[in-house]
Parts: structure tokens; C-alpha cells; sequence
């Protein structure tokens, strides 16, 4: 065990001690009062870091920024500008350029030639999202911060149109929280693949990163993978490919690890014959794992799965359903390798109905955490379309997702256990219309897809956020179609917990430790 660790524990073990004679005892021997449960409060500050979007020419990309309403009352203070009638800082949420950074080996691909315009600024009041276009293969990786009323459940959705091309397809990403620890189920470094995992900073301070390949029989060995530096506000984006000069693998699992900082990691995927977009890391690993949102009409399904323990993984396979829980045709259950790569095709698996993937232990006495991840087909012949689903958490306070348009939304919400009910909202859209609610129960092992909850009077685009109100446990993602010259160009993005409110202890003044 590391000294720092038992410092820790040591320190930990102190302050226990001193809590618990403090809580017992007071001057003059009367008992002290129980403290008092911790109340939870709004988060003051939230940072998101999003990738380069394309190097393609014909790269049309709109961010939308929002902000969910209620997430503190400093909402009625703050504003857009200024300061707050307290006197504070107004609320406000930015995004600002991030600098491109190549490493060894030759492993990334710098910024694109051209001008680079500049970030667009996300400055917003909670219940309206803000749009900003920006086109062409020069966008460059943004990072970004809100704070105050803006804070609570800021998000913000990267969407891309490629109509033609190598990388051609919808590219959908909510932008994602910086962290040390990522998994991606589902990449490749097949040769009609170009995978990309994007590393952006959005810290002041330097981060430095590693890369690890598991492919189907292992660690794939690679090089230029160990202490890969990510400068302060910079991104640095590696072609998976160039790490390893072992066989070309149809299924690989990246693991992102930091030696000190933080960063956000995405994969852009591009297939030369199916399409592109983006692969967001999958959820913590788990011994259960839900991947939501799989269309109705997918042509082709691949469940990629990975064991980072040391024990194997025999894996209960379902499909829940609108009607319920089905088990697919031949394809009930997956042996996973510890330390390998396991892979599933999933041919005619929705039938026409919206869908999510549920992984389980077939042993109930033997659970062993898995991560996983969803390559999903539409459409046939050369008009093709990708997308990727990772598996999720369940929704337990609030999640949003950003631009949603009036056609070709939809919303899927699982309830793997009991049956559940949440409040979906439809916000006001970001050239106007007026915010609807609307409580939906979804029943125990079963899927519900809603296509017709649309703000009122909608103009531009529209944020939608799910909240639990009571039952079971409720998994969401949101696919979004917008399809071109024939192609069924869609993308799915899954909804994480916006962990808009931190547990916040309640302090008093006690002398009495002091005697």
C-alpha cells in the first residue's frame, strides 16, 4: 500500500476519532447534539472539454449549450453579465479554443491548415439553449467552464454533418467532464477504420496521459502509448493504428489513464464503407450493464465487451423491449476473457421496435464487472450509417441532452427492474417556443420510446431532461436522424448523470473538541 494511502487512512482514522468523541461528549459533560444529515446543494462550477469535430472540408458543426432551470436560486441573481445583485459574479459558461499538440511516432494529426475562428462564447440563462454554427475542417477542440446558476447540469452537444466523403455521417458527442480513468469498448484498428482517441485538457496545468489495446487475445503490444503529454488548454488526438504493429483488429478496447491531470477522451470512428462518429467512453465497469437506445430499423448490431479483472465473465444477454424482456435468437450469452476482447453480432435484433442491451452474470453468485459498447448499423448497400452505444448509469437525479430537433428525435428510457416514473421535459427552443413536461411511467423490464414530445411553438433546436420521480432504476439515450440524399445519417447519445448537486456535511462550532 502506498504511503500517501496510509497517510490517508491514518488521517481519516484521526478525524473519525475526534468526530465521534466530539459528538459524544461537550463542556460540562452534557451530550452534544447528533449532527445532522448532509444537505445537498447546487455545484458551483462544471467543466465539459470537446474534441476537434472534422477535418473534412464539407464539415458543417453546431454546438448547443444549455442549461437546465432550478438549479439554484442564484438564478434570479446572477444574469448574463455584470455582477449578481448581491454583489458576487454574474453566472456565466464559456468555451474557448483548445491548442493542437502532436506526440512521437507521428501517432496524431495536427490542427488543420487555415484560419481558426474563434471559440464561440455559451454565455446563457438556465431554460434556453444557445446555438452557434461553425463549419469547416479548421474548428479547432474546445474547453470550457460554467459557473453559478449556469453551473447545475451545463451541457453541451457537439453535432457534425459530413455529407460525403471517408469520414461522411452524423457525429454526435455531448461533451464530456474531464477525468483519469476511461474505457472504450468497440474501437478498431481494422484497415478500413480510422479511430482517433482524442485527449483535451481543459486544466491550467499540464496532464499526462496513457494508452492501452486489448484486442481479442490480449494486450495488443504498442508503443508511444506511456506518458503522453497533454499541455494546459490543448488537445492531442492519436490514430489508433500507429500504436501497435500487430495484426489489424476488427474490435479493440482502449483504456485512457492519466499519471497526473485531468482530460477529456472521445474516439471519433470513421469507416470508409459504413459512416462515422463519435464512441463515448463506457460507464464504470459493473457486473450489470445497460447499452439504451438501440433504433428500431439497425441492420446490423455488434456487442463488444471487455473483463478489466483478473476473473472471466459468463454473461447474460437480453433485449428489453416495449412488450419485455426477450433473450436474442442464438445469441443469449457471451464468455468474456479476462484481459480480452470479446465480440457478438447481433443480426435482425430489434424487429422493427426500439430496443436496449442488457448485460448480466449468468450466475448471479459470480458477478464480474464488464464494460461494453454497441456498434450499430442503418440502412443497407452504400447508403450506410454508423453509431455507437456504450453502456450507461441510470439516470438517479438529472440528465440532459442538447439539440434535439422537431423531426427525428427520439427518446428511449429503460426500466430494467421495477417499474419506474420520470419527468421528461422539452425545453424552449433556441429561437424560441415554450417549455413542455410530461411524467412518463415506464413499466419494469420493459422500453419506452417517446418521438412526440416537442416544445411548443418550437424554433431552432430543443434540449430534453429526464429526472426520476420514484420506482426503479431508468437507463436513457436519444437518437437523433437527420438523413442525407438517402442515407439514414443518425447518431445516439446516451444520458449521464449531470451531478448538478454535491453532499454538502453540516458544521457547527464545537468547542468541546478542544478540551
Amino acid at each position: 500500500m502506498k504511503r500517501t494511502t496510509l497517510s490517508l487512512i491514518a488521517g481519516a482514522t484521526a478525524l473519525a476519532a475526534v468526530t465521534g468523541f466530539a459528538s459524544l461528549t461537550a463542556p460540562g459533560g452534557a451530550a452534544a447534539p447528533r449532527a445532522t444529515a448532509p444537505t445537498r446543494l447546487p455545484v458551483e462550477r462544471a467543466g465539459l472539454a470537446c474534441p476537434m469535430p472534422s477535418t473534412s472540408e464539407l464539415a458543417e458543426t453546431l454546438y448547443t449549450s444549455y442549461t437546465p432551470p432550478g438549479g439554484t436560486d442564484d438564478a434570479a441573481k446572477g444574469g448574463t453579465g455584470g455582477s449578481g445583485t448581491d454583489g458576487r459574479p454574474a453566472a456565466t459558461a464559456l468555451l474557448r479554443a483548445a491548442a493542437s499538440t502532436t506526440t512521437a511516432g507521428g501517432a496524431t494529426k495536427g490542427a488543420p491548415k487555415g484560419k481558426t475562428p474563434k471559440a464561440p462564447a455559451t454565455v446563457t440563462a438556465p431554460g434556453k439553449p444557445v446555438t452557434v454554427q461553425a463549419d469547416g475542417p479548421a474548428v479547432p477542440a474546445l474547453t470550457g467552464s460554467a459557473t453559478g446558476a449556469l453551473a447545475p447540469g451545463w451541457t453541451v452537444q457537439q453535432t457534425t454533418v459530413v455529407p460525403a466523403g471517408g469520414a461522411r455521417g452524423l457525429l454526435g458527442l455531448s461533451c464530456g467532464a474531464p477525468d483519469t480513468d476511461f474505457w472504450f469498448p468497440a474501437a478498431s484498428t481494422a484497415k478500413e477504420r480510422q479511430d482517433y482517441v482524442h485527449l483535451t485538457n481543459p486544466d491550467d496545468t499540464a496532464a499526462v496521459a496513457d494508452i492501452e489495446l486489448y484486442g481479442p487475445e490480449g494486450v495488443l503490444k504498442s508503443q508511444f502509448t506511456e506518458g503522453i503529454p497533454v499541455p494546459a488548454h490543448s488537445t492531442v488526438p492519436v490514430l489508433l493504428s500507429t500504436l501497435t504493429g500487430e495484426t489489424a483488429q476488427q474490435s479493440v478496447t482502449v483504456h485512457v489513464t492519466t499519471r497526473s491531470g485531468r482530460v477529456g477522451a472521445a474516439i471519433g470512428a470513421a469507416d470508409e464503407k459504413l459512416g462515422s462518429d463519435w464512441l463515448a467512453a463506457s460507464a464504470d465497469p459493473a457486473s450489470t450493464a445497460v447499452l439504451p437506445g438501440i433504433p428500431g430499423d439497425a441492420t446490423a448490431v455488434r456487442l463488444v465487451a471487455f473483463v478489466p479483472g483478473e476473473d472471466d465473465a459468463d454473461l447474460k444477454v437480453q433485449l428489453v423491449t416495449r412488450n419485455g424482456t426477450i433473450v436474442p435468437a442464438g445469441a443469449g450469452s457471451l464468455h468474456v476473457k479476462s484481459g480480452m476482447t470479446a465480440s457478438l453480432e447481433l443480426p435482425g435484433l430489434t424487429r422493427g421496435e426500439v430496443g436496449s442491451l442488457v448485460l448480466s452474470p449468468a450466475d448471479p453468485k459470480k458477478p464480474t464487472p464488464v464494460v461494453a459498447a454497441l456498434r450499430v448499423v442503418r440502412g443497407k448497400g452504400a447508403d450506410t450509417e454508423v453509431a455507437f452505444v456504450p453502456a450507461t448509469g441510470a439516470v438517479s437525479g438529472r440528465a440532459t441532452i442538447a439539440d434535439n430537433r422537431a423531426k427525428g428525435t427520439t427518446l428511449a428510457l429503460t426500466a430494467v427492474g421495477t417499474e419506474a416514473k420520470v419527468r421528461v421535459t422539452a425545453s424552449a427552443g433556441s429561437g424560441g417556443g415554450t417549455a413542455v413536461s410530461r411524467t412518463v411511467t415506464v413499466k419494469g423490464g420493459s422500453t419506452t420510446a417517446l418521438t412526440d414530445l416537442v416544445p411548443e411553438g418550437l424554433k431552432g433546436s430543443y434540449a430534453l431532461t429526464v429526472e426520476p420521480l420514484s420506482g426503479g432504476r431508468v437507463y436513457a439515450s436519444r437518437m437523433l436522424a437527420v438523413p442525407q440524399d438517402g442515407t439514414p445519417m443518425f447518431t445516439v447519445q446516451s444520458f449521464v448523470d449531470d451531478r448538478g448537486t454535491v453532499e454538502v456535511p453540516t458544521a457547527r462550532q464545537d468547542l468541546g473538541v478542544l478540551d
